[in-house]
């Protein structure tokens, strides 16, 4: 049984997260971190302790994060005083939030990724095969979310970007088109065009449940590994 803790549990995500682990026999769902100033702070929900301690992150195996950046950095320190696992989803990460991340990881095994879906995943891998053979090719990426995310563009349009420039081409984040509206969950979409054809890589989420699935089956994947900084490729492909 692997004992694990959610952060930002009583966000639509960490509820997601802890409804599906609960109907998970390999899983227990031990604690829910959440901000000081929640009012489900101290209660038991579905029995489930909600605490603003990161201190009892030590009775768990595993960390699922979908937080903030500043409740992330902090939930790491903890993590690597405790030699737990992370599983961490949070975006919005800067630069020095991420190093302090990849520097945890020579402490903690960690999987650390803008979507843990496992379609979008495979988008990933499909995109970054398609960069290598579309030589020439104008790209162009658009992504839409729900009006209450706050980055933008999103860690998955940036992590797109990331991926199609690593075979030689030069996308700038700031021609990443971004839409907010609605309760978009969140749909990407990625065009190759040439002077003779048109190539598209759609991918809509229907419910966040893709997210808390693929983040379940990361944290299962972790806890078997040891130290290092994984990505939902390494779980999903290695």
């Amino acid at each position: 049984m692997i004992r694990v803790a959610v952060s930002g549990a009583r966000g639509r995500m960490g509820q997601r997260i802890i409804a599906l682990a609960r109907k998970d026999s390999a899983l227990e769902v031990r604690l829910g971190l959440e901000r000081k100033d929640h009012p489900d702070v101290g209660k038991s929900i579905d029995g489930v302790a909600v605490t603003d301690s990161p201190v009892r992150l030590g009775d768990c195996d595993c960390l699922i994060d979908f937080s903030s950046p500043e409740a992330t950095a902090e939930n790491v320190s903890y993590l690597v005083e405790f030699k737990k696992c992370a599983v961490i989803g949070t975006t919005g990460l800067d630069a020095g939030e991420q190093s302090n991340i990849k520097e945890a990881s020579s402490v903690i095994p960690i999987v650390f990724a803008p979507n843990m879906s496992v379609g979008v995943n495979l988008v990933f891998k499909l995109l970054r095969e398609a960069a290598a053979v579309l030589k020439g090719y104008s790209v162009d990426i658009e992504e839409a979310h729900h009006i209450h995310k706050k980055d933008a563009p999103s860690g998955t349009a940036k992590k797109i970007a990331q991926l199609i420039n690593s075979q030689g081409f030069n996308i700038n984040v700031e021609d990443i088109k971004s839409i907010r509206e609605n309760e978009i969950i969140g749909d990407h979409k990625v065009t190759f065009e040439s002077d003779v054809d048109k190539i598209e890589f759609t991918h809509s989420a229907k419910t966040r449940d893709i997210f808390a699935q693929g983040a379940l089956v990361a944290a299962k994947w972790v806890v078997r590994k040891p130290p290092g900084l994984y990505s939902m490729e390494d779980v999903l492909f290695e």
